[in-house]
C-alpha cells in the first residue's frame, strides 16, 4: 500500500501515470491544468521532471534531433532552463495531485533531485531510460528506500542485467518499464512483446513507458502484460515544445486510460480453468456416448456399439477407450446413454 493507493502486479485494473513532464511549459499554472484533466481522465497518479538544467546539462550536451525540430533554443541547456520549476511551484503542484487523490511521483536526474523528492514525501520514483546505467543515481534513489520504477528504453539486455543486479544487491524495490526511447516511436517499433520478455527474463511484473500516438497502445501492452502505464499528457499536441506531440491530448488520455482498464477485464487473471459463466454450455454442448443399436446383457462393447452425442451428462466420449471391451450389467436399448453404473468393472 503506498499513499492509500495500491500498486499491485496482480491487480485487476492497470495503474496508469499521467507525465506531465515539461510539457507545463514551466508555468505552474499549466501545470496545475495538467493535473485536473489527469484527474478527470482516469489516471491513477501523476509524474513530474524534477531537474537543474546548470547540473544536468555540460556546456558540450546537443539537442536529440526531435527536440531540434521542435525548439528554437540556442542550445540544450537553455532549453531546459525554459521549463525548470521554482521549488515552491513543485510542492504546490505535488500537493494538488496528492488533493486530487491521485499518487504524486518523480523523476530525479540528480543527486539534489534525489533530496526534493526526500523532502517532499513522494512514496515513488521513476528513474528515466537514460539513468538505468548511472550508478551514483540509481544508488542515491535506492537509498531512500521507496519503490521505484525503471524504464529500460535504449539499453541492451546486458545493461539491463547490470541494473537488476545493482538494485537487487541493494536491497531494492522496483518494476521494470518497457520504453522504446523515441518520440513519437513508430507503430512497428513498438517491440510490445519485450513486455513479456523482461517479465520472464528477470521473473517480476513489467510496466510499460509508452511514446507512441495512439490510443490503443496501453491495452495492446497490458494484453501482452504491462500492470503499469505511464503516458506523456499534454493540453495541446501542436503546442510548441519537445514532448507536446509525442503526448496524447486530454481526449486521447482518457480514451487510453479507459481502452486499457477494458483491456484488463478482458484479459482476466489466474490458471486456464473452466469458468462459471461455460458451466451450462459445456453440460449441453459435450458429449457422451450413446448406444446406436440394441445390446443384451453381458455382451461386451465395442467400438460398433457406441456414437457421440451431446449433452455431456453421461460417461464422456474422452473416456471412450475406458469404455471398450466392458460388458454391459443389463439390456440396453438403441440411443441410451450410457453411465457408468451401466458397465461392469474392467478385466
Amino acid at each position: 500500500m503506498i499513499s492509500n493507493m495500491s500498486i499491485s502486479p496482480t491487480a485487476k485494473r492497470p495503474f496508469v501515470i499521467a507525465e506531465i513532464g515539461v510539457n507545463h511549459d514551466g508555468s505552474l499554472t499549466r501545470a496545475l491544468e495538467l493535473v485536473q484533466i489527469a484527474a478527470d481522465a482516469g489516471a491513477d497518479g501523476v509524474k513530474l521532471q524534477l531537474f537543474a538544467a546548470d547540473k544536468l546539462m555540460n556546456r558540450e550536451a546537443v539537442f536529440a534531433d526531435y527536440q531540434q525540430q521542435r525548439c528554437d533554443d540556442a542550445d540544450a541547456g537553455a532549453m531546459l532552463r525554459r521549463y525548470e520549476l521554482r521549488p515552491l511551484e513543485v510542492a504546490t503542484i505535488v500537493q494538488a495531485i496528492r488533493s486530487a487523490g491521485l499518487l504524486p511521483l518523480a523523476t530525479p536526474f540528480s543527486p539534489s533531485d534525489i533530496d526534493t523528492i526526500d523532502n517532499l514525501q513522494l512514496p515513488m520514483i521513476k528513474i528515466a531510460s537514460p539513468d538505468l546505467v548511472n550508478q551514483p543515481l540509481l544508488h542515491a534513489a535506492a537509498a531512500l528506500d521507496r519503490p521505484m520504477l525503471i524504464s529500460t528504453g535504449a539499453a541492451t539486455m546486458t545493461e539491463v542485467e547490470m541494473a537488476v543486479g545493482w538494485l537487487r544487491a541493494w536491497g531494492a524495490e522496483f518494476t521494470l518499464l518497457h520504453c522504446v526511447s523515441s518520440y513519437p516511436t513508430p507503430d512497428d517499433q513498438l517491440h510490445l512483446s519485450w513486455i513479456g520478455q523482461l517479465a520472464e527474463r528477470f521473473n517480476m511484473p513489467v510496466g510499460y513507458s509508452d511514446h507512441s500516438t495512439q490510443v490503443a497502445t496501453g491495452a495492446l501492452a497490458v494484453a501482452a502484460g504491462a500492470s503499469i502505464l505511464e503516458r506523456h499528457l499534454t493540453y495541446d499536441k501542436t503546442a510548441a515544445g519537445p514532448d507536446h506531440a509525442a503526448s496524447a491530448d486530454p481526449d486521447e488520455f482518457e480514451q487510453y486510460v479507459q481502452l486499457a482498464r477494458q483491456a484488463a477485464i478482458c484479459c482476466g487473471s489466474g490458471p486456464k480453468r473452466i469458468l462459471e459463466v461455460e458451466q451450462d454450455v459445456r453440460k449441453v454442448s459435450r458429449q457422451s456416448l450413446v448406444l446406436n443399436c440394441d445390446v443384451s446383457a453381458g455382451e461386451r462393447l465395442t467400438t460398433r456399439h457406441l456414437t457421440v452425442q451431446r449433452p455431456g451428462t453421461g460417461i464422456p466420449a474422452a473416456a471412450m477407450d475406458m469404455a471398450i471391451g466392458r460388458r454391459i450389467r443389463i439390456g440396453a436399448h438403441r440411443g441410451d446413454m450410457l453411465r457408468w453404473a451401466m458397465l461392469e468393472p474392467a478385466a
